[in-house]
């Protein structure tokens, strides 16, 4: 009976695993770690200081202005030329936190700074006028941005002994709201006070929210690297059900408390080696930290057909592992360098030990590292969660052998290994495989291949259920399956739940909706027999704005994407639901924009954004671009609420899957649609 209880909780771990796997998104704000403003100081007479200051993060760092070639960009400032200003010496730097040293990224000697730096360029001014330039600088923290421009302007026209405001209120570069510089200074409790106050939540094409009765999203960066975390040790814990690692639980455990006479020195060694298991898989995650990439290149680059066809490969040559096909495996001598090494006495021996079982486990455990690979970096945390993943891995891996070196009378309650554990990779394999079509699918939609519409979506996971439900009744065979498999109870069991699974996915066919399954397979609308899509939200953004004049209803833009879970799981789960619907269908004009669409923009649509300074090719480049610049997030789903005459009715949200608090915020752009209705007509007479 313990047995088929392990199998039936390792099948449904590894679902939960998997579920929550994909549940998490790429969806996170803009990283915005430095805050710039500036001022012109009075010296005397006419000359005067032009101070630029960076306000940076706790746990960020910029640039000296002076860096080794070959190492992360400068800061520097080019100031546009003006006859009316003499410029004396050049741009001296100062910083509260100052640190110097070879970066271990970059290998070249490098000057940073942290907290607070300050920038300064004497001037004598011969007559009034505007001093404008443009500042580059590139922030690291574990990963750096991209190098960033931003555009700055002194008015050195007011009265003897006043500042100079950073964002003046007339039409200048720095009074726009697009600015991203002007919307992070809104955003900073340490800006001078001479900021003046800027418009935020969108820019000035949108203007300010006419209402802020909207609610924040509620998915947030720590929530995503505690279910990161929470993957990784679920992972952990179902690799050691493997028979890979499963065996050397009581064999490690027993070697460690009777090869020392003393009971507690045994204690000691066994902790060190769980202890080394742990670190083992902590260093595997190191070398991904080394890669300077930024959080909106790796979503970009996450959403692409190519990383998504990989994946789906990987996770088809993991299954047929799993299937006894063949065995992935190290090189040999790896192996065996580390097996020599464990005979080495003390810690290092112990070391050695621990990563010779990481080594020969690989083949069980390599499925699901990758599994966390996936889902690591393809969600928000990028890096930092995989590292927190992988180290949450190790743990599980660790804990029953530092948990039975402690209590070694538990070892009599482990079950046997046997032909269990060779089901339990089965039916792993066929799981990965049910997995493995959904980043399939996504390159499929993201590239417009329409070769995965939703019907043959669903019958590949039907047949893959179907597949499964005939091994666990001994109708097909895999190269470890023992002659004289024997169908216990448990077998019939998880037979009888692929059924349930085939039927249940079938439903999917005659337009039933899959909560279970949400976000997973394709949209309705992606369908080879047209569905009931209830709702049919238009592609076109200046078609919509059109549709919402004519009809005088606000428009939703619904930013998502092809590939995002989360997106499929709003509408699917919360725009069904009655009271949403009748909103979204009565009162609104929906248009949603794909920002991961691949499909090219005709040569005369290209352009390069003064936003990100980024050539924008793509379809999904574009919306991606509007929402970025105007809106200051790159978060899928993210919904905003406009006016016919595309003004802010309030502040945006991202996914929110109470329904009650979508509804306060559709009802909330209703409202502030009709006062802005109001305040036209009035103006009108």
């Amino acid at each position: 009976m313990r047995k088929q209880l392990v199998i039936l909780a390792v099948t449904k771990l590894f679902a939960v695993f998997m579920l929550l796997l994909f549940s998490g998104s790429s969806q996170g704000q803009m990283v915005k770690p430095v805050k710039w403003s500036w001022k012109a100081e009075k010296i005397k007479g006419n000359e005067y200081n032009l101070v630029i200051t960076a306000v940076i993060e706790k746990d960020w760092h910029t640039f000296s202005q002076f860096i080794e070639e070959g190492g992360p960009v400068a800061t520097s400032f080019v100031f546009e030329k003006n006859a009316d200003v003499v410029f004396e010496g050049k741009v001296s730097e100062k910083a509260d936190i100052v640190k110097e040293g070879i970066d271990p990224d970059f290998k070249t000697f490098v000057k940073s700074y942290e907290s607070k730096a300050i920038f300064t360029q004497k001037v004598k001014v011969l007559r009034p006028t505007k001093v404008k330039g443009v500042l580059t600088f590139m922030a690291c923290h574990t990963v750096c941005i991209a190098p960033e421009d931003i555009d700055f302007e002194f008015d050195l026209v007011l009265e003897k002994g006043e500042a100079i405001p950073v964002f003046p209120t007339d039409n200048s570069i720095a009074a726009k709201p697009n600015n991203p510089v002007a919307q992070a200074a809104t955003e900073s409790d340490t800006v001078t006070a001479a900021i003046a106050p800027v418009v935020s939540g969108g820019s000035d094409k949108y203007g300010k929210p006419l209402q802020d009765c909207g609610i924040a999203s509620t998915e947030t960066k720590d929530q995503t690297l505690w279910q990161i975390m929470i993957l990784g040790f679920l992972g952990g814990l179902i690799a050691l059900l493997t028979p890979c690692v499963f065996p050397m639980i009581p064999l490690t455990v027993s070697f460690f408390t009777k090869r020392n006479e003393n009971p507690s020195r045994g204690k000691i060694e066994a902790l060190l080696y769980a202890f080394s298991i742990v670190f083992i898989y902590f260093l595997l995650a190191v070398p991904f930290l080394l890669f300077n990439i930024s959080p909106d290149t790796l979503n970009e680059f996450s959403t692409g057909a190519p990383l998504n066809v990989f994946f789906f490969l990987i996770f088809v040559v993991f299954a047929f592992s799993f299937f006894g096909y063949y065995e992935i495996t190290l090189p040999s001598f790896i192996a065996n360098s580390a097996d020599s090494a464990s005979n080495t006495g003390g810690i290092i021996g112990i070391f050695f030990m621990a990563l010779t079982l990481a080594i020969v486990s690989f083949s069980c455990t390599g499925p699901i590292i990758g599994s966390l690979l996936v889902g690591s970096l393809t969600s928000s945390g990028g890096k930092l969660n995989l590292v927190a993943g992988m180290t949450s891995f190790g743990f599980a891996l660790a804990l029953p052998f530092g948990l039975f070196a402690f209590f070694p009378s538990l070892l009599k309650s482990l079950p046997k290994s046997g032909g269990w554990m060779t089901t339990v990779k089965v039916v792993l394999g066929f799981v990965e495989l049910i997995f493995a079509i959904k980043f399939l699918s996504n390159a499929d939609m993201v590239s417009h291949w329409g070769i995965l519409k939703r019907e043959v979506f669903l019958g590949i996971w039907m047949l893959l259920g179907i597949g499964l439900f005939l091994y666990l009744i001994g109708k097909i065979h895999f190269p470890h399956d023992h002659p004289t498999r024997m169908i216990n109870k448990t077998k019939l069991v998880l037979a009888g739940l692929s059924l349930v699974f085939v039927v249940y996915t079938a439903t999917g066919l005659f337009g039933q909706d899959l909560s279970f399954f949400s976000g997973f397979p394709p949209p309705k609308f992606y369908s080879i027999l047209k569905q009931d899509l209830k709702l049919e939200p238009m592609r076109d953004y200046n078609a919509a704005v059109a549709e919402a004049k004519r009809t005088g209803k606000p428009l939703m833009l619904d930013f998502t994407g092809w590939a995002c879970v989360n997106c499929r799981k709003m509408e699917e789960n919360v725009w069904t639901d009655p009271e949403v619907f009748m909103r979204l269908k009565e009162e609104y004009v929906i248009v949603s924009l794909y920002v991961d669409d691949k499909e090219k923009l005709p040569e005369n649509e290209q352009y390069v954004s003064d936003f990100s300074q980024k050539k924008i090719k793509t379809i999904g480049n574009k919306w991606s671009d509007l929402q970025a610049k105007h809106f200051n997030s790159n978060t899928q789903p993210y919904y905003v609420l406009i006016s016919p005459e595309e003004k802010l009715l309030t502040t945006p949200v991202g996914n929110t899957p109470d329904k009650k608090k979508y509804i306060e915020f559709l009802d909330c752009g209703i409202s502030a649609a009709k006062q802005a209705k109001v305040v036209s007509l009035l103006n009108a007479k």
